[in-house]
């Protein structure tokens, strides 16, 4: 962990407590309506600097131990390893308290996602591996123990799938990761390089997946007027046709002011259609924003880990060498049929690290 950064977070805790102080040292401080809250900032502010300054303290007798150990006795630089060992098992833990001082965890990892899947370059065999990815996705998320359901699908003529929409959300638990903190990683273009079962010659294809992790939003957090929707209904259908409905059960909505159109047939009825859809719509909007804004301070705020625009070429699936690299953090794991089966942990958990380590 950086001391620089340790030593200025210092400073500027020890400013705010002075601050906070002043505040409440003055005459007529309790009658004010920010009084409970200065109060709770100072505890809190004075609880961080007790970190911080356990872990300098330990930081000092961690030095300490390894001039010890670089010392000519023998029996000192014995104790002192063993010393060592038990301080750093200690640093490791207390690290976790200051980290999430330095760099507070992101709300919006607890929240609910959109996942959209879309065929890019390759024709029927990229349609054919975004519903592999669309699978592992799915997997992947009841692996985690959130609920996911589809919104809208499009089928190509091979069975895959052009483009498909899933909502992932978990099930109440508060406090725990939400999808968001786990599948924001995965937005971006994924490649696949194999032979398809169509490849006579054995050559290998090079297709693409496009994936987008949207937030998913309520009502109430995007504002949209209902003059501005153009909603259509139609006579949804299965795959080749099949169950075709009776009634107009699908429905398809225009938003006039930016052009965005989502549909979604997944329901028999047309009200679920209509809520599907509309869910789906509030999180493009919120992701259009979310983008302009983002352009706006990209410089400041550029993690290391990847921008998850829809451009960046993330993963690349090689199936002939079972090689799955994530091109980021440079990891390549050997276990193709264990990821795509829904085992991602360990490419997530090497994402996650490095975006901890950027911050």
């Amino acid at each position: 962990m950086d001391k620089k950064k340790i030593k200025d977070l210092e400073q500027d805790l020890l400013e705010q407590l002075e601050k906070l102080k002043s505040f409440l040292n003055e005459s007529n401080s309790h009658q004010s309506p920010n009084f409970p809250q200065w109060n709770k900032e100072l505890r809190q502010t004075e609880e961080k600097l007790n970190s911080i300054h356990h872990w300098i303290k330990m930081a000092a007798e961690l030095h300490h131990c390894d001039e010890i150990i670089q010392s000519n006795d023998a029996e000192l630089s014995e104790l002192a390893k063993s010393e060592k060992e038990e301080l750093n098992k200690q640093l490791k833990i207390l690290e976790e308290s200051v980290y999430k001082i330095l760099v507070p965890p992101d709300p919006r990892n607890e929240k609910d996602i959109i996942l959209e899947l879309r065929a890019g370059t390759g024709g029927d065999e990229s349609s054919l591996f975004a519903q592999e990815l669309a699978r592992m996705y799915v997997r992947y998320a009841q692996n985690k123990g959130f609920l996911c359901e589809a919104i809208s699908m499009s089928l190509s003529g091979k069975g895959g799938y052009k483009e498909a929409v899933y909502s992932i959300e978990k099930k109440g638990t508060f406090g725990m990761e939400g999808p968001y903190g786990i599948f924001k990683f995965e937005s971006g273009v994924h490649r696949v390089q194999r032979v398809p079962e169509t490849e006579s010659s054995g050559r290998i294809h090079t297709s693409t997946v496009t994936v987008a992790v949207l937030l998913e939003v309520e009502s109430y957090e995007i504002n949209i007027n209902p003059t501005d929707l153009r909603i259509d209904t139609y006579r949804a259908s299965g795959h080749g046709g099949q169950y075709l409905q009776k009634t107009d059960s699908a429905v398809r909505i225009t938003h006039l002011p930016t052009g965005l159109v989502v549909q979604c047939q997944d329901e028999r009825s047309q009200g679920r259609n209509r809520d599907k859809a509309l869910k789906l719509l509030r999180a493009k909007i919120n992701h259009r924003v979310q983008e302009e804004q983002a352009k706006k301070i990209s410089e400041n705020r550029k993690m290391q880990v990847g921008t998850g625009d829809r451009s960046e070429k993330i993963r690349t699936y090689n199936f002939p060498q079972d090689r799955i690299t994530d091109h980021r953090v440079n990891i390549s794991v050997h276990n193709m049929q264990d990821v795509l089966d829904g085992h991602l942990d360990e490419i997530i958990d090497a994402l996650k690290k490095s975006e901890k380590e950027s911050l």
